[in-house]
């Protein structure tokens, strides 16, 4: 399976193998074999649109999204290659085909040009000219006419652009076989010319969708009248048609009626999008729309349709030998060709591919410039095509051509347009009134008020379309609706509550409620008049309790949602459980219907109360922040105030006017309008002056402030001025009467100063309530509108409730409507079946009792055959005996081509009747012609009479008729037989259908019946109650049940008590669990200790130990060995501490002798102290004798005694190496007489 939406395909020819090419949509082109094997496959890296398959060499054209052609080598099947790419549309490439011979490769696209491509890989792929058709072209085909040299190609076109998908306009495009390459084939640009290009259109009477070229002959398919047409078709052709619907049809063009039908792919999944047929039309490939699959298929056309197969094998044989020779030498010249990217296709030495490939040149220099393959693919939107480049080239040839002249007419125009200027800057100077306006400068002034007039009606009719396309959105979807659409916004938060816009209801609408009300009201009374027949002595209690139970049944008419709780049910309402036929569904939509609108109305109601409210709230918080303003003012506090106001979704009508503060622009005014302005500044200016004449109110402004009382709010501006000593003299110059004034002053001082800050704090305190207020009010209002979106969530959930019912209503008379139309139509099947059934019933009888007449009249004529054998002897009684045998023999002889004939005969015995007529009388003069060489004299047994042969030869003719005549009613009578049975078997499958038509009938009755009793209906659940599982996302209710409340509680009860003991067995089972886990983590634990036992023995194997260590483990009563120890200790400390106080008491006896002798040898010190100074003298003295003696002997002795000193050195270190030799030795040897005596508790246990 393909994961792609489009595919395309077609075959690769001219080789062993027949290969299938296939592309995604994303770009990945895969070749496949016909057992479905991919062979190999390329990335392109880009969006593909088209594909195809050329004849002449083994290559793939591509055709991407943003314009471009690539073409792919396709010689090795493992690595297809890009070898060429062209850039020709900045649109999707929709067509790409190639002639039957493989000369041209055309290509289209949404802007109407048809490029024509060399298709051959020897002429580079070169672009060889366009045309431009009219219209959007649809599809394109090709008719290759060997006879005459031309190519014709087939465009089905609309004839204007637009989206319109139906075409109305053929054109058919003639094109020579020859090489285009001269130059008089196209024109600068590259567009054919019309000495090459022959062009014909005609107009059809009917849209078509897609239409095929043929040899003289067109195919189409008109999708408005679901047809296929066909224009001037010859005899012996076919056609292939796909669909939606997945069928494959071929028909035969004599007799359209009449095709062949394959079932290529599912209609659930779009059916068929494309068919591709091989050469020999024996192998097809086709693709689904949405499956994403590539269905290959093989034709076995057998019988009469045999000899068409064998002429399009032999067909496509001559083509295969005809391009045999062109497809090696181009396939040659293909496999040559570099892989594209790695080599500049514009190293080519011819100029003219040079020039046609100019798009590709500029693609692979994007190429060398990014280094990245994938820009190779599609080019950027700024990339020019190749028509492009061609214009591009000829201006650029045109302006080397013309150059001098455009020089010349630029000279011109900078000489005309100075002059102007210089007479412009010389009018500025003249007099106003010889002065001439700017506008009489132009040159052309009627073409300045044309294009002024045509920018003037283009601006008003884009004026005038806006204008009445908002005149109609704003009659459909705002003058129509009765309640307009619109908000209320939270003061303090992002919450929003929107009404339901509501339009009028039509009379249609009201009259069908009004009818169905009235029908309602009928059917209760009528019901209610039935039940006081059924039941007339009912009481008064029990009438008040019928009532009840009839309230109660209404309301359970509306469960299954919140419009009751709401107020807004209908008390026509049907019963949920009683919507059994159409019109009760139908009237129970209307009345849903009317529920949802009252819902909506009683919400709209609240809602506009709400609006009001708010309305009423922002006058008063306005009318606050205007004293909190004034306060603010008074007090001189510069704070930013909240002012709330109202939104464009609370306020829609502001959308349709457009404030001057939205416009950004300067005001444009008309002369007229300027001069009003002016009149009315020049009035204004004149009303201020004559105020300003006006004494009274200047002196009452000055003095006053305008007013005649002087307000409490005036407080704070009171100043009381100085007395005029205070500025005049200095205090010290003062009077005491002035000194009297000014302590006055001050008195009047402090006591506004007092007033005025009393004022401010009472300002300040009816500020801060205010605000509070303000506050307060729009908390409310938005706990207000909180209670309103609670409704309104009910109001939705109400409204989605019985929307629901209504899609299911829907939903069931649509179902109710096909069961009873599939019923029509199997009765009506099972009608023409029975008929059908009867008619061959008939026929069989008379068939089989004509054949039993013939099954007499054949077995007396085998009886008559037989008397010939029987009477043959008598009848020669007078032959010899041994001639008789002889005549028998010749008598059962026959001619060799009776027995062919028999045999061949015998072979066919289904033919039809006039077939056997034909064939008896001509096998039977045959026969007798054979017969007539049996009857020469020559073949006559020798010794027999000449009269006898000839009567022998008579009866063998008469036995031979005989046996003819017998074949002639066998033959007659197998097929009468093989007639007779086929009609019983037809029989037989009639009443097979009619039996399985019944079956669906019947299941289709019970289907129905089931479908009208078990109704779904809707019920509200609580959270929980709800006991379908919920593992999908969605919940399926199809098998649910509905059942009383009390049977769920009783079963959740005993679910609950089983689980309360479920959850006690698993405690107990966790709990033995949990045991079983700790013993065997204990019983571990004791593993791991006794391996960690284990190894401490292992090492106390290994432990060297002293003597007394080994006594000590040698020791088996080791508690009194402890005590002895112990008690020796004691002793040992007892002993020991006696010693040191005898000790400390011999030392202490030592100190006293020997501070006595230290104060005697101090006293000797004092002594020899005094004497020091005179017997360092004289050591001094003697010390300086001896040094002088001593000098002169001293050098001899100093060398000798050095040597003496270094050979004692060297002896005592080659004896200190020796005896560390020795000490390493002995060292070695203890630590072996260790090794040797070392302890082990093995032996220790022994002992």
């Amino acid at each position: 399976m393909f994961s792609v939406a489009t595919l395309w395909q077609q075959f690769c020819q001219h080789t062993d193998k027949k290969n299938c090419v296939s592309v995604r949509d994303s770009g990945e082109l895969q070749l496949w074999s016909p057992e479905g094997i991919c062979l190999g496959s390329l990335s392109l890296q880009t969006e593909v649109t088209s594909l195809a398959c050329c004849l002449v060499a083994q290559y793939a054209a591509v055709g991407t999204a943003s314009g471009n052609v690539l073409f792919i080598d396709l010689n090795k099947e493992q690595q297809p290659r890009l070898v060429h790419q062209v850039h020709l549309y900045h649109t999707p490439v929709d067509q790409l085909v190639f002639d039957q011979e493989g000369h041209y490769l055309l290509t289209s696209s949404s802007d109407s040009h048809i490029y024509v491509l060399d298709a051959k890989p020897s002429k580079r792929f070169s672009v060889i000219g366009y045309t431009v058709l009219p219209g959007l072209i649809l599809s394109i085909s090709t008719q290759c006419i060997r006879d005459r040299g031309q190519v014709k190609a087939l465009a089905l076109c609309t004839k204007q652009e637009g989206k319109n998908q139906d075409g109305s306009l053929l054109t058919v495009l003639s094109l020579p076989v020859k090489d285009l390459a001269d130059p008089d084939c196209v024109d600068r640009y590259g567009r054919l010319s019309t000495s090459i290009l022959q062009v014909s259109r005609y107009e059809v009477p009917d849209p078509l969708n897609a239409c095929v070229l043929g040899v003289g002959e067109v195919f189409a398919y008109c999708h408005k009248r679901k047809t296929l047409q066909r224009f001037q078709l010859p005899q012996d052709t076919d056609t292939t048609s796909v669909g939606r619907d997945g069928l494959l049809r071929i028909r035969e063009t004599a007799s359209m009626e009449r095709y062949i039908e394959l079932q290529c792919h599912s209609h659930r999944v779009g059916g068929v999008r494309a068919v591709s047929f091989s050469a020999d039309s024996q192998t097809l490939l086709t693709t689904g729309c949405d499956d994403g699959s590539l269905v290959c298929a093989n034709l076995r056309i057998k019988g009469e349709d045999a000899g068409k197969v064998n002429e399009a094998t032999q067909y496509s044989r001559s083509m295969d030998y005809f391009l045999k020779n062109k497809f090696k030498t181009e396939n040659r010249v293909l496999i040559d060709l570099p892989e594209w990217g790695r080599e500049c296709p514009a190293a080519t030495k011819n100029p003219e591919e040079s020039e046609a490939s100019v798009g590709a040149e500029m693609t692979v220099d994007v190429t060398e410039q990014d280094e990245c393959y994938n820009s190779q693919l599609s080019a950027p939107p700024s990339h020019p095509t190749w028509l492009e480049s061609r214009r591009e080239a000829v201006i650029k040839e045109d302006n080397e051509n013309y150059s001098d002249i455009k020089e010349i007419l630029r000279r011109e125009f900078q000489e005309s347009r100075d002059t102007i200027q210089e007479m412009i800057n010389e009018n500025e100077t003249l007099p106003e009134n010889e002065r001439l306006e700017l506008w009489e400068f132009n040159l052309d002034v009627e073409e300045q008020k044309r294009l002024d007039a045509m920018v003037r009606n283009e601006i008003e009719m884009e004026i005038l379309e806006k204008k009445y396309l908002c005149d109609v959105l704003k009659r459909e979807y705002w003058d129509s609706m009765k309640v307009k659409g619109r908000a209320v916004r939270a003061f303090h938060s992002e919450h929003e509550v929107k009404n339901y816009p509501m339009k009028e209801r039509t009379g249609r609408e009201e009259e069908e409620l009004r009818m169905v009300e009235n029908m309602r009201k009928l059917e209760n009374a009528t019901c209610a008049q039935s039940s006081l027949k059924t039941n007339p002595n009912t009481t008064v209690v029990k009438e008040e309790k019928h009532a009840e139970e009839g309230n109660e049944a209404e309301s359970a008419g509306v469960t299954g949602s919140l419009s009751d709780q709401l107020g807004c049910s209908n008390p026509y309402l049907y019963n949920q459980f009683s919507l059994h036929t159409t019109e009760q569904r139908i009237n129970q939509i209307i009345l849903l219907q009317d529920v949802i609108y009252r819902v909506k109305t009683a919400f709209n109601a609240d809602f506009d109360a709400a609006y009001r409210l708010k309305l009423q709230e922002l006058n008063r918080v306005r009318e606050r922040n205007r004293q909190i303003t004034g306060i603010m003012l008074d007090l001189d506090i510069n704070e930013k105030l909240w002012e709330p106001s109202l939104t464009n979704s609370e306020q829609p009508e502001r959308m349709f006017t457009v404030d001057d503060s939205e416009i950004k622009a300067e005001k444009y005014l008309t002369p007229e309008q300027k001069e009003e302005e002016e009149k009315k500044k020049l009035e204004e200016q004149r009303c201020l002056a004559a105020k300003g004449e006006n004494l009274r109110d200047r002196a009452l402004d000055s003095m006053m402030n305008g007013v005649l009382e002087v307000k409490k709010e005036d407080i704070l501006k009171m100043e009381i001025p100085p007395p005029e000593f205070v500025l005049t003299k200095p205090d010290i110059q003062w009077s005491e009467e002035e000194k009297k004034e000014y302590k006055i002053y001050e008195n009047k001082t402090k006591s506004l100063a007092v007033e005025k800050d009393k004022y401010k704090k009472s300002l300040e305190t009816e500020m801060r309530k205010l605000q509070k207020t303000n506050e307060e009010a729009t908390k409310k209002f938005d706990e207000t509108l909180i209670k309103l979106f609670e409704k309104k969530i009910k109001s939705e959930m109400a409204i989605y409730q019985e929307e629901f019912k209504i899609t299911y209503l829907v939903y069931s008379v649509l179902v109710e409507e096909e069961m009873r139309n599939q019923e029509l139509e199997l009765k009506r099947k099972l009608e023409k079946t029975v008929a059908h059934k009867d008619e061959i019933g008939q026929e069989v009888k008379r068939l089989d009792e004509e054949l039993e007449l013939f099954q007499e009249i054949y077995d007396s004529a085998v009886a008559e055959d037989k008397v010939f054998d029987k009477e043959f002897r008598k009848e020669f009684y007078d032959v010899p005996n041994n001639l008789i045998n002889q005549l028998y023999k010749l008598f059962k002889r026959r001619p060799r081509v009776q027995k062919i004939r028999a045999q061949t005969d015998n072979s066919n015995l289904f033919k039809e009747k006039h077939l056997c007529a034909s064939l008896a009388p001509d096998a039977f003069g045959e026969m007798l012609k054979a017969m007539e060489e049996l009857d020469a004299p020559e073949n006559m047994p020798e010794g027999l009479n000449p009269s006898i042969w000839e009567r022998f030869c008579l009866a063998r003719r008469a036995k031979a008729e005989s046996e003819q005549k017998v074949k002639v009613k066998a033959l007659t009578l197998a097929e009468m037989q093989a007639f007779l049975q086929k009609r019983r078997d037809e029989e037989k499958a009639a009443q097979l259908e009619i039996k399985n038509l019944s079956e669906e009938l019947e299941s289709l009755h019970k289907e129905k019946n089931d479908f009208l009793t078990n109704i779904m209906v809707q019920v509200l659940l609580k959270q929980g109650q709800v006991e379908v599982s919920t593992t999908d996302l969605t919940a399926d209710y199809s098998d649910s049940v509905l059942l009383h409340r009390s049977l769920v509680e009783d079963l959740n009860r005993n679910i609950r008590t089983l689980g309360e003991e479920k959850i006690a067995s698993m405690d107990k089972c966790k709990n033995a669990r949990k045991g079983i886990i700790q013993l065997e983590w204990e019983h571990k634990m004791r593993r791991m200790q006794i391996e960690d036992l284990n190894n401490k023995a292992k090492d106390i194997q290994m432990l060297q130990l002293s003597e007394v260590q080994r006594d000590y483990l040698n020791m088996t009563d080791r508690d009194t060995r402890d005590s002895k120890e112990l008690s020796t200790l004691e002793k040992t400390i007892a002993f020991k501490e006696k010693t040191h106080e005898l000790n400390v008491q011999k030392r202490q006896k030592k100190i006293k002798q020997l501070n006595k002798q230290a104060a005697k040898i101090t006293e000797k010190n004092a002594t020899l102290e005094q004497h020091l100074p005179d017997l360092q003298v004289d050591v001094a003295m003697r010390t300086h004798i001896y040094e002088a003696t001593v000098s002169e002997e001293g050098h001899a002795d100093k060398g000798e005694k050095r040597y003496q000193e270094i050979v004692q050195r060297r002896k005592l270190e080659d004896l200190a190496k020796a005896q560390a030799e020795d000490l390493a030795l002995l060292m070695r040897e203890v630590e072996r007489l260790r090794r040797r005596n070392f302890p082990s508790l093995d032996q220790l246990k022994h002992k």
